[in-house]
C-alpha cells in the first residue's frame, strides 16, 4: 500500500526513522515501512536509528504535519526541551535543564544554533517561521568534537532544502486564518543544463494583534514579516558540489517584547512587589529609582523641607502614579499610553563545497551573517496617573520657577527673586511641559547620539511616559574545513577546523521615563545654580542637568574572536562493536567596550549634542577599576580548553542498538558590563564545563510496528553561568549543578493507516553543593529580625541584620531627619521600620533610608569605646541583602516531566485522494523562572493541543488543510523574569499564543 506523506510525518517527528519503503524481511515477512531521516548529527548521511546519539529530527511533512512553525512549537513534542523569549529581544533554547541563563553580549549560547552546519550569532531565526526545508535536527547533550563553537547543552542544525539538478518544480500555500491571519509560501526550483540548478523560496506573514490595549483600544502583538532564500547548486562532476544560500528575514510591527507584568503589589513600598504570589497588578512605583529620587523624602535630604515639599514628585508614603489602574486579569489585555515597536532583520550567505577524493572527503564552509534587533515598548505596561496632588504641585512649582527664578526671601528693595535664575529652570520646563503644566508632558527619546529631551529630542503624551528600549547590531563570518574518510577497512577519521569572528555594535539597553527627565534636570540645576553662590564669578557653573537624562546600559563594541581544532577516529572492534573517541582544542578571545550611564555628571541646557561633549564629561569614569576617568570600559579576557568524548556502541541486531557515552562539554566566559551605580560585582565571569554520561537504545520491532528509543543521563556540571539583575543591568555569576534525566521516544504503527508517536521524559536539575545568594525578591533572606531597607538615593535594597536592627534603623532615620547627617538636609520625615503585610512571604521588617548613612554609622562612635553598630548589638549592614543557600534548588527553565502524543489517520479513496486527521496533545510539567524557586516563582504545568484535517488530491498534487493550534485556548507560561529592586522587582512572563484556527491551501508541480 502506497504510504502519503503526510502520514509519515510524525515518524520523522518522533526521532525514530523506518525504511524509506515496505521492505522484505529475511523470511519474506513483510515489514511496515516510513522514511528513513537522514541526519548529519556525526558529520555524514545517517539514518536516525543507526546514530549513538540522542539525536531528533523533523523533515518538511512533518513540521507541515505537527503544525511546528517554529522553535517554540519545537518544545511541543521534543523530551527535556523547553523554549521560551527571554527579556531583551532573546530567547532561551534549553536542553536537559540546560539553557541561554546567561544573559548578555559576552555570553556564549548554550544550544548552538546552526544553518546547514554552520554557527550562527544572535541569530532572529527563532522569529521567523520554517518554510522550505530539507528537516530540522535537535542533538541533545554536548556536542564539541563535531559542531561549532562546543555547545554545552545541544545542536539545533536547520537544513535548507538544496536544488534539484535536472527537476523543475513550484509549489504553494495560501493560509487565512482568525486574528485575519494571511500567510503564504512558495517555492521554485529551474534546473540549468545538467550540472546547475537554483531555487527560490520564501514566506509572507501578516496578521492583526493578540493583545487588547486598554488605552485606545487598538490590538498589540501583531505580526508583519517575510524572508526570502535563494540557493544555487553546482555538480560539475559526480565527486564535486558546490552549494550557495542567501538569506534574508525583515520583521517590523507592533509586537511586545514581554506578555505582561505580574506583581503582588507592596502596600509599604519598599519592595514594590512582595514574595508569596504573581498577581495582575502593577507595581508600586514609590520602590523604584524613580519613586524614590523624585520623592519629597529624598528631595528634602538635598534641597531641604520647603523646596523638597515644592518640587518632589510623590512621597513615599503617599499613593504611586499606578495606584488607582487595575490591571486587567487577562494576559491579552494591557494598558499601555505607548505604542510597542519591533523591528529585526538578519542577512545570511552560505558557501559549501563538497569535493570527494576517493575514499577521502574534503569540505569547506563559509558563513556570513548580519543581525538586526530593536525594540521599545511601555516599561510597566499600565496606565499610569498625573492628578495626584503631589505630582500636580510639583509641575506647578516648576513652572513658577521658570517663570520667576528662586525667591529670595529678602524684603524690598531687595529683589524678590535671585537675577538670572529662572534660566536655570524655564529649560526644563520648555523641554517637558511645553504647554504648561497641566499640557502634555515630554519624555527623552532613546537615540544612539545620548540626546533627550533637554535637546530637544522628546515624546510627549497626555500622561507620564515611560518605556524602554533593547537593541543589538551585529555581523559575524565563519569558516570550516573538515577531511573525513570513507575507508573499507575497520578503520576511519575526521579532522577539522573552525573559525569564526562577531562584531556587536551599540548593544543598548534604555530606560526613559518623565519622572528621570524630571529629575535630572531639577537635580542638575538646583547643583550648576548652587555654585553662583561662591563669591568668585568665574566659578559660576551654567544651567545644566545631570547627563544622561536616562538609563542606558550600552555595549559601544564588542568582539569575538574564536577557533577550534578538532577530530574524531572511528574503528570498528567487531562488525557488531564500535568505538568513536573524539577531541577538540577551543581558542576564544573577547573584547568589549562598554558604558551605563545615568545622572553621572552635568551637562549644560544650551550643550545641544552629544551630552559626553559636555565640559564636565572630566567628573564621568566608566571604569573605576583603572586610573583616571574613562568614557567607556575596556575588557579583554581569553578562555581555552581541551574537551573530547567516547562513544561505544553496540548492535544487539539489526534492529537494536546499544550505545555508552562520555562526553566533556565547555562553554566559554564572558566579561560583565559596568554598573551604574557601582556595586561589588565580578568584572569577569569564567568558563562553564561538564562531564556527561550517557546511554542509549533505539529499537525496532514488529517488523517495524512499533519502535522505542530509550536514553539515560547524568551531567556534574561546573561553573555554570547564571545571570541576575542589578541595578537594571545583567551581571552573570556561576554555580554548580548536578542533573539527570531519562527520555522516552516511541513510535507504533498498527497498520499502515495508524500512526501514533508518544515521548516521555524525566528531568531531575538541581543546584549542587553549598551556594549563596541573595534573593532580590526577599532581601531579609527569611530572618525575622532584619530590616529590608530601600535606598532613597538610588532606588536599591540592602538589609540591617544583628542585635537590635528595627532599633538601629530608626536611630538613624531619627538623625536623618533631624539633619544630624553632615551633607544631608533636615526634615525628611523618614519613618521607622514597620511589617510587610501577612501574606507577602517576607518575614523581616522594611524601612525607607539610606544604606551607606546606616553602613558608616554602624562605625561611628555612640560612647566613649562604643559604636554604634556594637551599642545596638552588633549589626551589619548587607548589600543588596542577606545571602540564602541555594544547595537542592532546581534550575530554571528545567520541567520535571514531560509527555507528547500524537495519533493519525489516513483514509484512501479508490480515486487516489486520501484524507488525514491528526490529533496531537503535549504537557509540560512544573518548572521555574528562577534558580531562588518558591511559590513567586512557579511556572505552573501546562497543556497544548492541535489538530489537523488534511483532503490530498491525486498524486498530492494539492491538498486542502483545516487547522485549530492550542485548541484550549490555554495562556501558557514558558518564562519569566525579575526584573531588580530599583525597578520595583516586578515579574514579566512570556506566554505561547492563544488559540488559533484557519484553512489553508497549496498545489505542487
Amino acid at each position: 500500500m502506497r504510504v502519503r506523506a503526510s502520514l509519515l510525518a510524525s515518524i520523522c517527528a518522533s526521532a525514530i526513522a523506518f525504511p524509506a519503503v515496505a521492505q522484505e524481511t529475511e523470511d519474506d515477512q513483510p515489514r511496515l515501512g516510513g522514511n528513513v531521516i537522514i541526519v548529519t548529527a556525526q558529520r555524514q548521511n545517517q539514518s536516525l536509528q543507526e546514530v549513538p546519539i540522542a539525536v531528533s529530527a523533523f523533515d518538511a511533512e512533518a513540521l507541515e504535519a505537527q503544525q511546528i512553525e517554529n522553535a517554540s512549537d519545537l518544545q511541543l513534542t521534543l523530551p527535556n526541551v523547553s523554549f521560551t523569549k527571554s527579556n531583551f529581544t532573546g530567547s532561551s533554547f534549553t536542553i536537559r535543564g540546560i539553557g541561554d541563563l546567561c544573559v548578555g553580549t559576552s555570553c556564549d549560547a548554550a544550544t548552538g544554533i546552526h544553518t546547514n552546519g554552520s554557527p550562527l550569532f544572535g541569530t532572529r531565526l527563532f522569529e521567523t517561521e520554517y518554510f522550505d526545508l530539507e528537516r530540522v535536527e535537535v542533538l541533545r547533550g554536548p556536542q564539541g568534537t563535531l559542531f561549532g563553537r562546543n555547545a554545552t547543552s545541544g545542536v539545533v542544525n536547520v537544513v535548507t532544502h538544496k536544488p534539484e539538478l535536472g527537476v523543475f518544480g513550484a509549489s504553494g500555500e495560501f493560509e487565512y486564518g482568525n486574528y485575519n491571519s494571511i500567510k503564504a509560501k512558495g517555492m521554485i526550483n529551474v534546473p540549468i543544463g545538467d550540472t546547475l540548478a537554483l531555487r527560490a523560496a520564501g514566506f509572507y506573514l501578516n496578521r492583526d494583534g493578540y493583545t487588547t490595549n486598554l488605552y485606545d483600544g487598538n490590538d498589540l502583538d501583531d505580526r508583519d514579516m517575510y524572508a526570502i532564500r535563494g540557493s544555487l547548486r553546482w555538480e560539475p562532476t559526480a565527486d564535486t558540489t558546490l552549494d550557495i544560500m542567501g538569506y534574508y528575514f525583515r520583521e517590523d510591527d507592533k509586537r511586545m517584547r514581554i506578555q505582561k507584568q505580574q506583581c503582588q503589589r507592596d502596600p509599604t513600598g519598599v519592595l514594590g512587589c512582595l514574595n508569596n504570589r504573581r498577581d495582575f497588578d502593577n507595581t508600586n512605583t514609590n520602590a523604584t529609582f524613580t519613586g524614590t529620587l523624585g520623592s519629597v523624602e529624598f528631595l528634602t535630604t538635598q534641597l531641604g523641607a520647603a523646596l523638597g515639599n515644592s518640587f518632589g514628585l510623590n512621597s513615599l508614603y503617599g499613593p504611586d502614579i499606578y495606584a488607582s489602574f487595575d490591571e486587567p486579569n487577562d494576559v491579552r489585555t494591557v494598558g499601555t499610553s505607548f505604542t510597542p515597536e519591533y523591528f529585526a532583520d538578519e542577512l545570511q550567505v552560505q558557501a559549501h563545497l563538497d569535493q570527494r577524493f576517493g575514499s577521502m572527503r574534503l569540505s569547506l564552509t563559509g558563513m556570513y551573517q548580519e543581525t538586526t534587533v530593536d525594540s521599545r515598548q511601555d516599561y510597566n505596561l499600565g496606565i499610569p496617573s498625573r492628578t495626584g496632588v503631589q505630582f500636580q504641585t510639583a509641575l506647578n512649582s516648576l513652572a513658577f520657577f521658570a517663570a520667576n527664578g528662586v525667591p529670595t526671601g529678602l524684603p524690598a528693595p531687595f529683589p524678590a527673586f535671585v537675577p538670572g535664575s529662572s534660566a536655570y529652570f524655564s529649560p526644563i520646563y520648555n523641554a517637558l511641559t511645553p504647554n504648561g503644566p497641566n499640557g502634555t508632558l515630554c519624555t527623552s527619546d532613546t537615540l544612539v547620539n545620548n540626546q533627550g529631551a533637554f535637546e530637544g529630542q522628546s515624546i510627549c503624551s497626555d500622561l507620564p511616559g515611560a518605556f524602554d528600549r533593547s537593541r543589538s547590531n551585529g555581523k559575524s563570518w565563519s569558516g570550516e574545513a573538515i577531511i573525513s574518510s570513507d575507508f573499507d577497512g575497520p578503520f576511519n577519521f575526521l579532522i577539522g577546523g573552525i573559525y569564526a569572528e562577531a562584531e556587536a555594535f551599540d548593544t543598548d539597553y534604555y530606560v526613559n521615563s518623565f519622572a528621570i527627565d524630571y529629575i535630572t534636570g531639577i537635580l542638575g540645576s538646583f547643583t550648576s545654580f548652587g555654585s553662583t553662590t561662591d563669591a568668585d564669578p568665574a566659578n559660576d557653573l551654567p544651567p545644566s542637568y545631570l547627563a544622561t537624562s536616562f538609563y542606558r546600559n550600552n555595549t559601544d563594541y564588542f568582539k569575538l574572536k574564536s577557533y577550534g581544532l578538532f577530530g574524531e577516529v572511528y574503528f570498528d572492534i567487531s562488525d557488531r562493536l564500535k568505538l568513536t573517541a573524539g577531541i577538540r582544542y577551543n581558542n576564544d578571545k573577547k573584547q568589549l567596550s562598554a558604558r551605563t550611564t545615568l545622572a553621572n555628571f552635568l551637562n549644560p541646557y544650551s550643550n545641544n549634542g552629544d551630552p559626553f561633549e559636555s565640559p564636565f564629561v572630566v567628573t564621568f569614569d566608566a571604569d573605576p577599576g583603572t586610573p583616571g576617568n574613562q568614557l567607556l570600559q575596556q575588557r579583554q579576557v581569553g578562555f581555552d580548553k581541551i574537551t573530547g568524548r567516547v562513544v561505544l556502541d553496540f548492535e544487539l541486531s539489526p534492529d537494536n542498538l546499544l550505545y555508552a557515552s562520555y562526553s566533556r562539554g565547555y562553554k566559554s566566559g564572558g566579561i560583565n558590563p559596568p554598573l551604574s551605580p557601582v556595586f561589588s560585582v565580578s568584572e569577569s565571569f569564567g568558563p562553564e564545563a561538564l562531564n556527561a554520561f550517557e546511554i542509549g537504545s533505539k529499537n525496532t520491532f514488529f517488523n517495524g510496528a512499533l519502535q522505542v528509543n530509550l536514553t539515560g543521563f547524568y551531567y556534574d556540571y561546573s561553573s555554570l553561568q547564571l545571570s541576575r539583575i542589578i541595578a537594571r543591568t545583567s551581571v552573570n555569576d556561576t554555580i554548580d549543578a548536578k542533573i539527570w534525566g531519562l527520555e522516552l521516544e516511541s513510535i507504533m504503527r498498527p497498520s499502515d493507516n495508524w500512526l501514533i508517536n508518544m515521548n516521555l521524559s524525566y528531568l531531575n536539575a538541581k543546584v549542587a553543593g553549598d551556594q549563596f545568594f541573595s534573593n532580590p525578591r526577599d532581601p531579609g533572606g527569611g530572618d525575622p529580625t532584619a530590616v529590608i531597607i530601600k535606598d532613597i538615593t538610588n532606588g536599591a535594597l540592602c538589609a540591617v541584620t544583628g542585635g537590635n536592627a528595627n532599633g538601629y534603623v530608626a536611630a538613624i532615620n531619627g538623625a536623618i531627619n533631624a539633619g544630624a547627617v553632615p551633607g544631608l538636609e533636615a526634615g525628611a520625615g523618614l519613618q521607622n521600620p514597620a511589617p510587610f503585610p501577612a501574606d507577602g512571604g517576607i518575614a523581616s521588617n522594611g524601612a525607607f533610608s539610606i544604606c551607606g548613612v546606616l553602613d558608616a554609622f554602624t562605625a561611628v562612635e555612640a560612647a566613649p569605646g562604643v559604636t554604634f553598630g556594637q551599642a545596638f548589638g552588633g549589626i551589619s549592614v548587607l548589600s543588596p541583602g542577606v545571602e540564602v543557600n541555594l544547595k537542592g534548588n532546581k534550575l530554571p527553565q528545567a520541567p520535571e516531566f514531560k509527555a507528547s502524543i500524537g495519533v493519525q489517520y489516513t483514509a484512501e479513496f479508490g480515486n487516489g485522494m486520501s484524507l488525514v486527521p491528526r490529533f496531537d496533545l503535549a504537557f509540560t510539567g512544573e518548572q521555574y523562572g528562577n534558580v531562588f524557586n518558591g511559590r513567586i516563582n512557579r511556572v505552573a504545568p501546562f497543556v497544548q493541543a492541535n489538530a489537523s484535517i488534511q483532503l490530498n488530491g491525486t498524486d498530492d498534487r494539492w491538498f486542502v488543510r483545516g487547522f485549530v493550534q492550542n485548541i484550549f485556548d490555554s495562556n501558557s507560561v514558558t518564562g519569566l523574569y525579575v526584573t531588580d529592586a530599583s525597578s520595583g522587582l516586578f515579574t514579566n512572563i512570556f506566554t505561547l499564543d492563544p488559540r488559533r484556527y484557519g484553512i489553508a491551501v497549496g498545489a505542487k508541480f
